[in-house]
Parts: structure tokens; C-alpha cells; sequence
């Protein structure tokens, strides 16, 4: 019996003493600090873990289980700074493991959250006029396994994204499953926005570099320009698709993590960039300031991709707002 009790009174020490080194970020900093440190407001923090809460609340109350809002603070220390797992551990007061296991939690319910591509026209309409008000718009560490595979064409290891964003720079359809070596065309061929576009189920057109394939609904711009209104288009094209590499540069400087080698499996590093790009959107909902925006745009790929036009309709189209456009 007296060991018992030893016993227990041993364990509400060391409770004790955990509670009062956890500390809540959103009682001791101010609110500068907060948009520093974890890169949101304090009600955007409170509303998220109000909006997460029943997929992060702790089954059981025992073992001093941390709140959905400890939790959430340090997945955001976490993809802010992209520090080592035990320095985001601190904002909190928890080990590294009890860390690793939350930054994952957290990436698993945030990436389940992904945005869904539009299909109303509605809303469609609305991306298009919102494109239209654009100046010059153009109309219309290692893994341990399969290691070669995440190898990218620059000689490090990533994984290969596809991403489509609308003119205020918010992601609409993000995929972000494949290793560093795949093409761009592979991964859009795979992909639930091409069968869409294919059977019609969607109405537009979307832009994309040489890497991806011309398609009637994807134009791409002319590899070697022979006219001046194609090379007017070229630069149309150029300037309007830059939205996305400057959406890459808000989302990278928003969240350093993404920036950085991440050391984890790509299972979890694929989690965790979803769960950024969810963030982006709920921070361009608010309305937040950007950071000072990186000026890394990704180099445009190489291979030649115009022979997969196999009917030439991707090719007509192009020509036509060539002729209909820029041959002024």
C-alpha cells in the first residue's frame, strides 16, 4: 500500500509539473508574435481548432492528453518554420515523439480537407472574370524505399505537385502524391481534373508550361515562335500563368517547411504539404498580409510535349486565339 500510494503521488507530481510547463501560445504572446510565429491570427487559430476539434479530441482524457488548440499551435510552429520537430516540441512543452505523432495528426485531418475543383458555372464564371482583370491576360531526406524514384530532374529529393489556382492566388485542385522523377504530363494524365476536362465535364481552359501535353482545354505556349503574334501570345501566356508560381512562392513563404528538406517518409510529406495548401486558402479567405514573396520560380520544363496532340484540336485552338487575338 505504501508503494502504491508513493506511486501515485509521484504521478500527480509529474502531471502537475507537465500542465505547468505546457504553456498556450495564444495566453503569452502577443499578436504580433502569434502571426510570426505560427503565421495566423488569434481568432483564425481559435476557429480552426473549433472547426477540428472532433476529429483531434483525445479519446480519453488519461496521460495528460494536449487539446485540439495545443495541437494545432504546434503542427502551425511546425510548417511556419520548418525547424526540427524537438524546437516546434517547445512552443508547447511536449517531447519530440508526442510532437511528431501531432504534426501528423494534424496533417492527416488538415490534407482531408483538400479543395474540390469547381464544377458550377457559377463559380466558374467567377475565376474567369476574376483572370479577365488581369494585366496582359491571355484569353480564353531520402526515402528508404524506391529512393531513385524521388529523385527530381534538378539532382534532390521532392515530390513532384500539381496544383491549379485562381487569380487571388487560391488553390483550386491540388495533387500531391507522386516522386520527384515523374513528368508533369504522367501525373495530369492520372489525375481526376483530366478525365473531367476529357468528358466534358468541365468548361474552360487551363494554362500549364512545355512539360504538360496541348490540349483543346490546356494550352500551352509555342516552344519556337515563328510570328510575332505568336510570340505575343507566348508572353500573354507567360504572364498569366505566373499567378501559379507566385501562389507557389506566397504558400513556400507562408510555410517554411516547404521550402527546406523535410526528414520523414513521403507518406507524411505528402500530408504535410496538403495540409499547407489548405492553410494558403483559409489565410487568403482572411484576407492576410503575404510575406515577402521568393522570386524561385521553377525552371520551365524542356521536353517537347505537342506530339501528344494526336488530333490536333489542342493545336487549332491555339492557333485560332493566335489569329483572333494577338495578329493585330
Amino acid at each position: 500500500m505504501a508503494n502504491f500510494n508513493l506511486w501515485v503521488y509521484e504521478h500527480a507530481i509529474r502531471r502537475e509539473r507537465f500542465f505547468k510547463d505546457r504553456s498556450n501560445p495564444l495566453e503569452v504572446l502577443s499578436e504580433k508574435e502569434l502571426f510570426e510565429k505560427l503565421r495566423f491570427p488569434r481568432h483564425a487559430i481559435q476557429q480552426l481548432a473549433f472547426d477540428l476539434e472532433e476529429q483531434l479530441r483525445p479519446e480519453t482524457s488519461r496521460n495528460c492528453s494536449i487539446p485540439p488548440l495545443l495541437q494545432i499551435c504546434l503542427a502551425l510552429r511546425f510548417f511556419a518554420t520548418g525547424c526540427f520537430i524537438n524546437a516546434a516540441a517547445d512552443i508547447i512543452g511536449v517531447h519530440k515523439s508526442t510532437a511528431s505523432r501531432i504534426i501528423h495528426r494534424v496533417s492527416c485531418v488538415l490534407s482531408g480537407r483538400l479543395p474540390l475543383f469547381p464544377t458550377d458555372v457559377s463559380t466558374l464564371n467567377k475565376v474567369k472574370v476574376d483572370f479577365s482583370t488581369l494585366p496582359d491576360f491571355l484569353m480564353t531526406q531520402a526515402p528508404s524505399t524506391h529512393e531513385p524514384l524521388f529523385v527530381n530532374r534538378k539532382g534532390y529529393h521532392s515530390i513532384n505537385v500539381q496544383a491549379i489556382c485562381d487569380a487571388k492566388l487560391r488553390v483550386l485542385n491540388c495533387v500531391a502524391r507522386w516522386p520527384g522523377s515523374t513528368h508533369d504530363s504522367r501525373i495530369l494524365l492520372n489525375s481526376q481534373i483530366h478525365d473531367a476536362f476529357e468528358r466534358g465535364e468541365l468548361q474552360g481552359v487551363l494554362l500549364g508550361d512545355s512539360g504538360y501535353p496541348l490540349k483543346p482545354w490546356l494550352l500551352t505556349p509555342f516552344l519556337n515562335p515563328v510570328t510575332a503574334a505568336q510570340t505575343r501570345y507566348n508572353t500573354a501566356h507567360a504572364k498569366t500563368r505566373n499567378v501559379i508560381e507566385r501562389c507557389f512562392g506566397v504558400l513556400k513563404r507562408r510555410f517554411h517547411c516547404l521550402h527546406g528538406e523535410l526528414k520523414m517518409k513521403p507518406e507524411r510529406v505528402c500530408n504535410i504539404i496538403c495540409a499547407c495548401v489548405v492553410l494558403h486558402n483559409l489565410a487568403r479567405d482572411l484576407a492576410l498580409p503575404d510575406l515577402e514573396e521568393d522570386q524561385m520560380l521553377e525552371e520551365p520544363a524542356m521536353e517537347i510535349n505537342e506530339a501528344r496532340d494526336e488530333d490536333g484540336c489542342g493545336r487549332y485552338i491555339r492557333q485560332m486565339i493566335v489569329e483572333n487575338i494577338f495578329s493585330v
